[in-house]
């Protein structure tokens, strides 16, 4: 049993990265689908599948993204953990939580969005994880 499923999600996205692999499978769930839409949609990864077996659990088949052989993905660290939860208000989304070179993703009362996102929306909520 897994208790932190999207600390698992981003373990494996990490591990992959660091293994150079080309795909890397996922257990699946809505809300991880969803983080996988954010990351092809700003461009961390190149795809995602979802995979339906009729004698196993489906999955999802993420492909990473490459430039000249190096991973695009350079980081993953998550910030809001099962024992910390980390919330924040537009204003200090705004201010600690802008930069081109990453995303952090935020689960809001409109569903999950970047940074940028909440912030155009006026909206904050919990701080998952930032990539880079």
């Amino acid at each position: 049993m897994i208790t932190d499923p999207i600390a698992d999600m981003l373990t494996r996205l990490r591990n992959a990265v660091a293994r150079k692999f080309l795909t890397t499978k996922i257990p699946t769930s809505r809300f991880k689908e969803k983080i996988a839409q954010i990351l092809v949609d700003n461009g961390w990864i190149e795809k995602y599948e979802l995979i339906k077996q009729t004698d196993a659990l489906p999955y999802l088949l993420i492909t990473f993204k490459y430039h000249q052989r190096e991973p695009v993905i350079r980081g993953l660290q998550m910030i809001s953990k099962p024992g910390q939860r980390i919330y924040m208000n537009n204003t200090k989304l705004t201010k600690n939580y802008f930069s081109k070179l990453e995303t952090v993703v935020v689960s809001t009362s409109q569903g999950l969005m970047t940074s940028l996102q909440a912030r155009d929306a006026k909206l904050g909520g919990e701080v998952l994880f930032k990539i880079w």
